[in-house]
């Protein structure tokens, strides 16, 4: 999340009068729509990515939330925003199997941890310029 005026952390945004930009049902929209209480949502009907951040622009919105690289990326390149210290949700990925299919969620689970312990998901995060994201590591 960054933003043009001086909030100085997530927990500043929750007030009257900031406006949020996210991406139409983004993860950021869904958490948001179901947490906000006093901010007011305003929401880039494309999607995200790039379309959010010209709606944050355009509009002369207060804050921007959204994937925290893209906005690292582009707050290098404008000396008007700064991307605000820690986070407001985490987006936690997830596997499943139908009901009853024990075999299929023990073999998931079991190539989960394997692909965490290996390093192969820290690996493949920093190949795709996701090197701040963080990897879970495996389980115990």
């Amino acid at each position: 999340m960054w933003a043009v005026v001086p909030l100085k952390t997530i927990d500043d945004v929750d007030r009257p009068g900031v406006r949020i930009a996210v991406g139409l049902g983004s993860a950021y929209d869904l958490y948001l729509t179901r947490t906000i209480k006093n901010a007011t949502i305003v929401r880039a009907t494309a999607g995200g990515g790039r379309e959010m951040i010209d709606l944050f622009l355009k509009d002369k919105l207060e804050v921007a939330a959204g994937v925290r690289q893209p906005l690292v990326a582009y707050a290098a390149t404008n000396p008007n925003v700064q991307v605000m210290d820690g986070r407001f949700m985490k987006i936690r990925q997830a596997l499943g199997t139908p009901k009853g299919r024990t075999a299929g969620a023990r073999y998931l689970a079991a190539f989960v941890e394997n692909v965490k312990a290996s390093g192969f998901v820290a690996e493949a995060l920093k190949r795709s310029n996701q090197s701040a994201a963080v990897a879970l590591p495996a389980a115990k």
